[in-house]
């Protein structure tokens, strides 16, 4: 007999059927009620034991954790909390489970103490719901790109160059640690090692992007990229994964269309795919904001916030007007900001990007034409000579989910802008190809996965919603 899943189980309207599933036990009860669940949903199979039928032994070895197989009858259930069960006629243990070590006993653990077992954190009902929906948004990223035509483009892991200007990176090396090379002028010399240059691990795959777009028009990336950023919070990490589509012939308004589509598309696909996972989230979260002091509870629940995205237009505020609305609000008046707005050409921190969208717009924000010292090299330069035509997209409870801007497609502008910043041209003469050879117009935009999945889950902490996190002294599994 085929396995069928526990979510095909119930969703079916079959009864008095054979079936056969397999599964891991999450509760055993008067030696006769098996809980059992197989990932393909929270919801557990209720599956009635025979015990005067049963070895001894057999019984004995259904603890918590244990995986079993099945076979049985599917009949309309008697008992309450669940419309089917499975009569059993054959149980066989897969694989034994001690009860007294496993550390998942069925009682709520903390997400702390779950961190620390990561390797088995799945087997929750929280972090259950919080991968099947990664999952969901991570098929419709690619659905939604596919559907409109672009390549998908993997762009090296391994790089020499550092797309940000920022520094950050962790360096690739083959070299011994221990008795590293020199050259003449008491440098290491990066000649003897594997790749024969200093080479790192990505940061972004948007230069490389850009060498695509100009031949394909639009492109896009989704793969992991690393930051060697010694942030211990709950929003960054080591080791994340982003999206970066690149689009020819796109400016800064065709920009924020397809960003503002992008979010609204993949929200969509997840409230349609997963709303059972999507509602249990929001029950989880209910339930932690009752311990919070009533001035620090969010104003939607996670289930509206989702709403609130799908279906609000996105305010467009350039960044002149919103540091204008920050320095009038009585926040920053009555000095509620940890961060005071007192002039124009400050990089805006998460409570104010959050105060813009949670309290004077009330909608998601879309912010353009910031100062161009606080911004990328790349980003195509204003007349005004102060700014830049950049974007970014601010959402409820978690401040900037996406960063883009239009790309500076003029060659002397560009190199006049590294020199500014002292980003060697001759290291980056393949990307300024790019604006020798048939330039034009063009644009893009970062959005990071894990944000993305922490604001659709409702969770607090990215590590929680991403398999294994590398964080600063933490590189488990």
């Amino acid at each position: 007999m085929k396995r069928t899943k526990i979510k095909d189980i119930l969703r079916s309207t079959e009864t008095d059927v054979p079936v056969l599933v397999k599964g891991w036990v999450k509760t055993f009860r008067s030696n006769q009620f098996i809980a059992l669940n197989d990932g393909s949903c929270n919801a557990n199979l209720q599956i009635v034991v025979d015990f005067n039928n049963t070895p001894e032994e057999t019984l004995k070895r259904i603890t918590t954790g244990a995986s079993l197989s099945i076979q049985g009858q599917l009949i309309k259930s008697l008992g309450k909390g669940q419309s089917v069960e499975i009569k059993a006629e054959k149980v066989e243990v897969l694989g034994d489970s001690d009860a007294e070590k496993f550390p998942l006993q069925p009682k709520k653990h903390s997400l702390e103490f779950l961190r620390e077992i990561a390797h088995l954190r799945f087997r929750t009902n929280t972090f259950g719901a919080i991968f099947r929906v990664r999952n969901s948004l991570a098929f419709a990223v690619h659905q939604f790109f596919q559907e409109k035509g672009f390549v998908y483009i993997h762009t090296p892991i391994i790089t020499s160059s550092d797309a940000e200007g920022a520094g950050e990176m962790f360096r690739v090396t083959t070299l011994n640690l221990n008795q590293l090379p020199k050259n003449e002028e008491g440098q290491i010399d990066f000649q003897q090692d594997f790749f024969g240059k200093s080479t790192n691990l990505t940061v972004s795959g948007q230069l490389e992007g850009e060498l695509a777009a100009m031949a394909f028009s639009d492109i896009y990336t989704f793969g992991p990229t690393f930051r060697a950023e010694n942030s211990n919070t709950a929003r960054h990490l080591a080791e994340f994964w982003m999206i970066e589509p690149e689009m020819a012939f796109y400016d800064l308004n065709d920009n924020m269309d397809l960003a503002e589509e992008l979010l609204k598309y993949v929200i969509k696909y997840a409230w349609d795919k997963n709303y059972e996972d999507l509602e249990f989230l929001n029950t989880r979260l209910l339930e932690e904001e009752k311990l919070k002091p009533q001035q620090d509870r969010s104003e939607l629940n996670l289930l509206d916030k989702l709403k609130f995205c799908l279906e609000n237009s996105f305010e467009r505020v350039t960044y002149t007007q919103a540091i204008e609305i920050l320095k009038e609000s009585n926040h920053n008046k009555k000095k509620k900001f940890q961060y005071l707005v007192n002039e124009w050409g400050v990089d805006l921190q998460s409570e104010h990007e959050r105060y813009l969208v949670e309290k004077h717009f009330k909608k998601p924000v879309i912010l353009t034409d910031y100062p161009k010292k606080i911004k990328a090299f790349y980003m195509r330069q204003n007349d005004d000579d102060k700014t830049v035509r950049a974007m970014d997209i601010l959402f409820p409870g978690i401040g900037e989910i996406v960063g883009g801007s239009q790309r500076e497609e003029r060659l002397d502008k560009l190199v006049s802008r590294m020199n500014e910043m002292n980003i060697p041209t001759h290291e980056l003469d393949w990307y300024l190809d790019t604006r020798r050879f048939g330039a034009c117009e063009h644009a893009g935009f970062g959005l990071g996965f894990e944000r993305l999945v922490l604001f659709v889950t409702g969770m607090t902490n990215i590590r929680d919603v991403i398999p294994f996190p590398r964080t600063p002294k933490n590189c488990e599994f």
